[in-house]
């Protein structure tokens, strides 16, 4: 039986070959860490340190700032400098707080909660809450939001996103690797708020040494079983990898909740596990820095806050100076400009390329061959769309389903007259969205 998927995609030249060999290397960060307030979806958690302030590793540093909302914590042992504000990756000036790191990594003294299997839901969901747990797929939404549910009952399955399906990136695949323990520790955790889940390991088939590993891991587990899925892009994303597990299909209006599924990442997963079984918060993450243009990829074991240039410093700069660097992969990444900035807990991967494909070409007129109509996983019709929107056209963007993409970029990926389709749609989407929201 073929494995399952959904329709359309792309398969891009993945690139994961320059570093999915590479172990995880814990790196260690420089003398000042900068800590941005908005490393999530929601409120920004708000300061309960100042100036002058000695803070150990695990030190809450900036509390919830609501029910939507994440604490961040000190993942050096040092001085508080500051706050103020500094540049994130985004290119914004964000309000940060910035320690100066005394090297003697010197931990607060952790208090290790009972087994999971003692705990109540509210417990398990408090502990994740309480250690600042995002999503680190690259949305950051609040984890024990997304664990809390109106009608916990009606979940009928947990996946756990191992596809992996972005280019490049291998953060994920070296976890299922070498933590696979972890990773299904978290996935059980999760399982276990709610009464009627089922655990699915979601790996795409170019991965199927990690799904064997998860597989011996796993045993005779009868509430979680592993899926292995075809490779091809946007695997991951949410909508396309509920469909391809379940079968089930959710719009822009819906929540996976909605149709009976919750979705984590593989490092969130992780981060669960560590809340809930050790009382650790949210304090490293896995980071790819990989491209042509790094001398010695690598996947790096990473303390939030760390500066993105000592990654590339570590992995051997860069071979040639690159002509894109990318925050993420190329698909769903976007282009950054200044390396001085810290690593916070979306941050997935650095992308450096020698050759920016995007800026050689120059758009032309469609040539209406409909390959953004075969390869768009919403079916939608993004030629359509981009003219909406190149043209101000906001009801005929709305009325032709133009909230229901979900930005994938295969649409731009495909085009031979190389418009940036995807571009286009999403300024649409962000003005209808900012509309929505007033």
């Amino acid at each position: 039986m073929a494995n399952r998927t959904f329709f359309g995609g792309i398969h891009p030249y993945d690139g994961k070959e320059l570093s999915k060999d590479k172990p995880i290397k814990t790196i260690m960060p420089g003398s000042e860490l900068v800590y941005p307030v908005s490393q999530h979806i929601g409120a920004p958690a708000k300061p309960v340190v100042q100036k002058g302030d000695r803070v150990l590793v695990g030190t809450k540093i900036a509390e919830a700032g609501g029910f939507v909302s994440a604490p961040i914590y000190s993942t050096v042992s040092g001085t508080v400098k500051g706050i103020e504000k500094r540049r994130v990756v985004t290119g914004n000036m964000v309000d940060s707080i910035i320690i100066e790191n005394d090297g003697t990594y010197e931990e607060i003294e952790w208090v290790k909660p009972a087994p999971p299997e003692e705990l109540t839901t509210e417990e398990k969901i408090n502990l994740i809450r309480e250690a600042g747990v995002v999503g680190m797929g690259g949305a950051g939404f609040p984890t024990a939001v997304k664990l809390s549910p109106k009608e916990p009952d009606k979940i009928d399955y947990v996946i756990a996103n191992c596809s992996e399906c972005e280019p490049y990136l291998t953060s994920d695949y070296r976890r299922m690797l070498e933590n696979p323990e972890l990773l299904i520790d978290g996935l059980r955790i999760v399982v276990s708020l709610f009464p009627h889940a089922r655990g699915i390991l979601a790996v795409e088939d170019n991965k199927s040494d990690a799904a064997k590993i998860l597989r011996e891991k796993l045993g005779n587990d009868p509430k979680i079983q592993v899926k292995v899925l075809q490779t091809k892009y946007p695997e991951g994303a949410e909508r396309m990898l509920i469909y391809a597990c379940t079968g089930r299909q959710i719009n822009s209006s819906m929540l996976p909740a909605d149709a009976g599924c919750v979705v984590n990442n593989v490092d969130t997963l992780c981060a669960v596990s560590n809340a809930v079984r050790e009382g650790k918060p949210l304090m490293e993450r896995i980071v790819t820095i990989t491209g042509d243009a790094i001398k010695n990829p690598q996947n790096y074991r990473v303390r939030i806050g760390m500066n993105y240039r000592d990654l590339i410093e570590d992995a051997g700069g860069f071979v040639t100076e690159p002509a894109k660097i990318i925050s993420g992969g190329p698909m769903m990444g976007f282009a950054i400009f200044d390396l001085d900035v810290p690593t916070t807990k979306t941050a997935s991967a650095i992308t450096c390329l020698t050759k920016d494909a995007v800026a050689e070409y120059e758009p032309s007129a469609c040539i209406s061959c409909a390959k953004c109509v075969d390869v768009c996983p919403e079916k939608l019709i993004p030629k359509n769309l981009a003219d909406a929107a190149e043209n101000g056209q906001e009801e005929r963007f709305v009325a032709e389903y133009g909230m229901e993409c979900c930005e994938c970029g295969c649409c731009s990926y495909i085009c031979p007259a190389r418009r940036q389709l995807t571009q286009l749609i999403k300024g649409m989407r962000r003005i209808q969205l900012a509309k929505r929201r007033k």
